[in-house]
């Protein structure tokens, strides 16, 4: 148990050919080894557990090393590389920033590159971590960075390469590692799993890797864990057990309940698997994963973007066969936008059992029926559209605007919208109501300032004539006092409302004056319950309402001495006379 080493230690790479996953950089250095094309500054950065430091540590062993290879490599054989392989080489030095970040950490760095190295050719430091190094000590290695003496090399190694200096980066080759794909990590967990006689599914170690997110060292933690789990008999069952997979059965489960449109098995479903203790989130984004993997089932082209086992990819391709693209796509959204808004829900199951049903009724095709709207362009100007533009009504559609039965309009009945198209739904399909859009002028007032002079007004008349009864000045500030004496609850727009006496123009137009753009906002928002209200009641659809700022009238008073003695002499120009016989200052 004493000499137990774990496998992230043990069969750490000491070679260039076993590094996993990172050939062209590791062939890059070998030819610049081969070529004797050395810089005297690397910056390799990359995720976690790529190799980022094990790269620099061979590097440093294989150009201090006394017979190297034809290929590049070490040969682990010479008085400098034996001395690396038992940690006692005083050529490489390696510096851990995370704790040794100030200036006097660098200073005393410097001072040891003075010194040529004992055996071999380069005297090599290591820096890991090097973005948490200070801004002081970065300054004070700068200019050791960029003209060491001839027999130092610096590797610098990091995981957040922006934060590090542009003056650092510019005097560094930047090599950038990339995350290890599945399918290598997969390869060298079998090579150790028959070095060390363990047994080990494939779709266990499919699993492993994929719980890895792409770092090797973490791969091996995680295969040693599950080794001491099944004691040395690594199975599929044992490793989502372990560590709490949620089992591919499940989504396929969910996928055959959302494509029979079974609402309830779904949702039974769902209860059972928060009953094994995953949460909402796992199973939302396990589900995203799991519809994009059946969309890249679907081709073959895009069948090498799929990195699961084969027993499992041959279930996906059958799978696939019966879900169409459409479905695909739509559920990879629905369930996308479920993971954003997880975290800001309250009632976090309930808005994964809604991802649920609306999965279903894809399913059952009940989604399709929602109708698009097109708008169509109109002129700005409030005249009807002419006869031939004029769109033509569905057959048994009800012109908008007349949604009550006869001819009278409804209380607090929706503003005018613009000229509106329908595309009708299958017939099994439920039919949606659109919102109408706010009309010229309250659009206007919604937009930003930025984007007002760049929107064009797109307001125009019903399919059917509106009424357009005439009404005074004097109806109009009453209906708008009666409308705002009844919001007892919204506070702010009632004052508003009653402080702001609209003014009748010309077409049925009204203009509100108000003092300031908060209350330009609050109308804003309210205008279109204002209009319906106001239409209802003066039995004229084509009401409009603009809302503009008031200009201030308020007289600029007098503060410094300098505006207090000009409103003085403008009140008395015998002001002057007196300044200057006693030659006053105005202080």
């Amino acid at each position: 148990m004493d000499n137990y080493i774990v496998s992230a230690r043990k069969y750490r790479p000491s070679t260039f050919k076993d590094v996993v996953g990172q050939k062209a950089l590791t062939t890059t250095l070998k030819h610049a080894i081969q070529n004797n094309k050395l810089a005297h500054a690397y910056l390799f950065c990359g995720p976690r557990g790529v190799g980022k430091t094990s790269c620099a540590r061979i590097f440093a062993k294989t150009i201090n090393c006394l017979n190297p290879t034809a290929d590049g490599e070490a040969c682990n054989e010479c008085e400098s590389c034996r001395a690396f392989n038992e940690q006692r080489s005083y050529n490489i030095h390696e510096l851990d920033a995370a704790s040794n970040n100030s200036v006097d950490d660098i200073r005393s760095l410097i001072d040891q590159v003075r010194i040529p190295p004992p055996i071999g050719k380069y005297k090599v430091f290591i820096i890991d971590e090097v973005h948490m190094l200070s801004s002081a000590a970065f300054n004070a290695f700068l200019k050791t960075l960029e003209e060491p003496p001839h027999h130092a090399l610096f590797i610098l190694a990091t995981t957040e390469k922006h934060k590090v200096l542009p003056t650092i980066l510019s005097r560094c080759q930047v090599y950038d590692f990339s995350r290890i794909t599945i399918a290598d990590m997969v390869e060298h967990l079998q090579y150790v799993a028959s070095c060390e006689q363990i047994q080990a599914e494939p779709e266990a170690l499919n699993v492993i890797a994929q719980k890895a997110d792409g770092g090797m060292r973490d791969a091996l933690s995680i295969f040693d864990q599950a080794a001491s789990y099944t004691n040395g008999n690594i199975t599929y069952q044992a490793v989502i057990d372990n560590l709490n997979v949620l089992d591919y059965e499940y989504y396929f489960r969910l996928t055959d309940c959302i494509l029979s449109g079974n609402i309830r098995s779904a949702l039974l479903l769902f209860n059972e698997i928060l009953n094994k203790g995953f949460d909402g989130q796992n199973v939302v984004t396990g589900l995203a994963s799991h519809f994009r993997d059946l969309l890249v089932c679907k081709d073959e082209s895009t069948l090498s973007l799929f990195e699961v086992g084969a027993s499992i990819r041959e279930r996906y391709k059958e799978m696939a066969k019966r879900c169409p693209d459409p479905l695909l796509f739509r559920a990879i959204e629905l369930a996308n936008t479920c993971d954003l808004n997880y975290r800001a829900s309250r009632n976090k199951r309930l808005l994964v059992e809604l991802l649920l049903i609306q999965l279903c009724q894809l399913g059952n095709g009940q989604d399709e029926g929602k109708k698009k709207v097109v708008l169509e362009p109109i002129a700005a100007t409030q005249q009807p559209a002419a006869p031939q533009q004029a769109p033509v009504a569905a057959p048994n559609q009800q012109p908008a605007g007349q949604r009550a039965e006869g001819n009278a309009p409804a209380p607090h009945a929706a503003p005018q919208s613009p000229t509106v198209k329908l595309q009708e739904p299958p017939a099994s399909s439920p039919r949606r109501m659109a919102r109408p859009p706010m009309s010229t002028s309250l659009r206007d007032m919604a937009l930003p300032k930025g984007e007002k002079q760049n929107q064009q007004a797109e307001t125009g008349q019903s399919s059917q004539a509106a009424q357009a009864q005439p009404f005074t000045q004097e109806e109009l500030v009453a209906q708008w006092n009666t409308y705002a004496n009844g919001l007892q609850k919204r506070v702010y727009l009632q004052n508003t409302m009653l402080n702001c006496v609209p003014t009748l123009t010309d077409n049925f137009y009204f203009e509100v004056a108000v003092h300031n753009p908060a209350q330009q906002d609050e109308l804003a928002h309210a205008a279109i319950d204002i209009l319906s209200y106001l239409r209802t009641q003066l039995h004229n659809g084509k009401i409009q309402m603009k809302v503009r700022i008031q200009e201030s009238n308020e007289k600029h008073l007098a503060y410094t001495a300098t505006e207090k003695y000009e409103h003085l002499m403008n009140i008395n120009p015998n002001l002057q006379k007196l300044k200057d016989a006693f030659d006053l200052r105005l202080d």
